[in-house]
């Protein structure tokens, strides 16, 4: 079935199920379908036609998962732009895929308007708020026809466009069809516990990004989503207990401020059976704290919107006691999916051995089906075979399990030696006085460029730069150890819990400075 279908039939089916609940607010699968349904017939109606793009932007919202849905039924290509990107590159973006609609919540609209003013095409409905030359979203939504919307839809049609982070300059708009986003959701079912329709699907994480894991495997068979607006680690642990939530997906550092912010009260995390963390380092002394307060649940997944799920490491490999082999794989990125083959690639594209560093390429059935408008870019990350290169470098060892360096445009060239951002970064975040951490080159006169780390402290803690500096020369050496340390409050990060390590390098460039790429 394709997404519209899916909608269709979950409708029929599980009407009175509850389908979502963000910030005390429920819908049921009923309900939703026919806003969903008006929502796609009014923008039918101002001339909005399947394949044209609509863009949303906002916060995790009671609104979302509607919006979703009316893409879906309407064949619209639903464009998700990111919180974290700036107004000016969300104007660009807007422009780059050439956005018809834009879904945004008042509160990001307010940054973007004056910047959006030239887009005379784009028609852009407010969400929680009124603003002049743009629509509010009840008031349009409510002008919608209720009656059910059927549109064609071909599995090469394209489905979503996710954007890059822009690691290495502005994002690209990664496209999938419509084939291989299903694709993409059926891979899960081989990897984690079945979602079923007693499930509790918490997306603790932005629905733009992470938290879109499990969205289509809980909307296909009438699961409950829930959500929140804003997080909390202290709210969402009550919500995971009185919700009873079965799967859930978090970045580390979510998981890291929940287990530190858990009390010794019996909570009852029982029902929980699949807690999916993706997008960074995690320290060990935070695993054994989550496995001990949530159970042998966790499930770390590699995945970017180019190859949309690569491998995983299950609950049985999470290993805290056990050989030094066992133990080991804690750092490694899990083996890959079923339907997935990973090798490591040379610069030439050849396979390399076990234990060889290379880029990680991996062949998917979920892998991207283009990139808007750069084919060049595309063409340029594809192999013969099908295998997309994910600029990611890594190794496999010789039982299959992926162990990930650091993307390939990171790494430091520190008077010749390759020092790689992650690896310090996950010795650093190791550290009892460190709540978060990002390692940067910046430019230095003798070595050309050397890591500093940003560093926000654990609370309470005041650990000091040379502790940290003598802390990674223990660990990784005098040649790879950080030389010095800023310390912040924030680090930019993705909604999939990615550093967004262009922007904490800006943080920490002197003023007009240029960044050397190593």
């Amino acid at each position: 079935m394709n997404p519209a279908e899916v909608l269709h039939e979950s409708a029929k089916r599980y009407t009175e199920n509850i389908v979502c609940s963000v910030d005390g607010r429920e819908q049921t699968y009923g309900q939703m379908y026919e806003r969903a349904t008006k929502l796609a017939n009014a923008l039918s109606a101002r001339g909005i036609a399947p394949g044209d793009r609509v863009a949303t932007l906002g916060d995790n919202a009671f609104e979302t998962v509607e919006q979703v849905a009316a893409c879906a039924l309407g064949n619209y290509v639903r464009a998700s732009l990111y919180t974290y990107h700036s107004a000016e590159v969300n104007r660009y973006l807007l422009a780059h895929v050439g956005a018809k609609v834009l879904l945004v919540q008042a509160s990001y609209y307010a940054d973007l308007e004056p910047l959006v003013k030239d887009l005379d095409d784009l028609l852009v409905i407010v969400l929680g708020g009124k603003s002049e030359g743009a629509e509010a979203y009840d008031d349009f939504l409510a002008g919608g026809d209720a009656r059910p919307i059927n549109v064609r839809c071909s599995g090469d049609d394209i489905h979503i466009i996710r954007f890059s982070s822009g690691t290495t300059g502005r994002p690209k708009g990664i496209y999938h069809t419509v084939e291989r986003w299903m694709d993409f959701n059926a891979e899960y079912r081989w990897v984690t516990p079945l979602i079923n329709e007693e499930s509790r699907y918490f997306a603790v994480g932005s629905i733009a990004h992470f938290g879109v894991a499990l969205l289509w495997q809980a909307l296909t068979v009438g699961a409950q989503i829930v959500s929140m607006s804003t997080f909390e680690p202290r709210a969402a642990l009550d919500l995971m207990e009185r919700k009873r939530v079965t799967h859930a997906a978090l970045v580390p550092v979510m998981i890291k401020e929940m287990v530190d912010a858990s009390d010794d009260r019996g909570r009852d995390y029982s029902g929980l059976q699949c807690l999916l963390y993706a997008g960074s380092p995690i320290a060990q002394a935070t695993l054994r704290k989550a496995i001990s307060l949530f159970g042998p649940v966790l499930y770390q997944v590699y995945a970017q919107s180019e190859a949309l799920l690569v491998s995983v490491l299950q609950p049985h490999q999470h290993q805290l006691m056990g050989t030094k082999e066992e133990v080991g794989r804690l750092r490694s990125a899990g083996r890959a999916t079923p339907h997935t083959v990973l090798t490591i690639r040379d610069e030439s594209g050849a396979v390399l051995p076990a234990g060889e560093v290379g880029e990680v390429a991996a062949k998917s059935p979920a892998a991207m089906s283009g990139i808007w408008n750069d084919s060049e870019s595309y063409s340029s990350r594809c192999l013969p075979d099908g295998s997309v290169l994910t600029r990611d470098m890594g190794y496999l060892d010789d039982d299959g399990f992926l162990f990930l360096v650091d993307r390939k445009d990171d790494m430091i060239i520190s008077g010749g030696y390759n020092i790689w951002p992650t690896e310090l970064e996950g010795v650093l975040v190791e550290h009892a006085g460190v709540h978060d951490v990002c390692v940067v080159g910046v430019p230095h006169d003798k070595w050309g460029e050397t890591p500093k780390a940003l560093v926000i402290r654990a609370e309470g803690s005041d650990v000091t730069e040379e502790e940290l500096i003598d802390y990674t020369r223990t660990r990784v050496g005098s040649v790879k150890k950080i030389t010095s340390v800023e310390w912040v409050t924030e680090l930019p990060r993705s909604g999939a819990g990615k550093l967004l390590r262009s922007q904490a390098r800006k943080m920490v460039l002197p003023a007009g400075a240029e960044w050397i790429q190593g």
